[in-house]
């Protein structure tokens, strides 16, 4: 919040981006294998504000999909971040059991797609924001791949890295 409030943001966010990334863990005993991606691991499913700072993060083995895992977070993100209202997502978030629990819980998720006519690389609106968190998590060494044992472990050591993250932005 004291981020957000010292570049001139309201410190409740209201708006997020929603996006899960693939990791192999190799010493991992929970994990399982991404089809579409060909990676036997773990899925990292994060939440950030509009400015790329996490929100939530949630650690599932790889073959659960992008909607099922953002069902397991919707409720938490709602009891920790009342005021967020809307969220955006690719469009592996548009399934309608997902839909469906994102309107019970009032949250608004909006899908942007990317056009079928596009050629190469093209920047999307609002979705560069949650790629460039996963780019800063890249940055951790031991976050390239999933090394711990345990998904808690796992996911403690995410909130220490984008913690650090942040405290360098508060610092500088």
């Amino acid at each position: 919040m004291v981020d957000r409030e010292a570049h001139g943001r309201s410190p409740q966010p209201t708006g997020g981006v929603i996006d899960s990334q693939s990791v192999k863990a190799p010493a991992a005993k929970a994990r399982g294998y991404d089809a579409g991606k060909k990676i036997v691991g773990r899925k990292r499913h994060i939440t950030v504000d509009t400015d790329g700072r996490l929100l939530m993060v949630n650690l599932t083995t790889a073959d659960i999909s992008d909607s099922a895992g953002a069902q397991q977070i919707l409720d938490v993100i709602r009891k920790r971040w009342p005021w967020l209202k809307h969220l955006f997502a690719d469009g592996a978030y548009d399934r309608t059991q997902l839909m469906d629990k994102a309107e019970f819980l009032n949250f608004v998720i909006e899908i942007i797609r990317r056009s079928d006519a596009q050629k190469g690389f093209k920047i999307l609106p609002r979705r560069w924001v949650v790629e460039r968190t996963f780019g800063w998590m890249m940055r951790w060494r031991r976050l390239v791949r999933d090394y711990e044992q345990r998904i808690d472990v796992s996911e403690a050591m995410i909130q220490v890295a984008m913690g650090s993250n942040l405290h360098r932005r508060i610092a500088h």
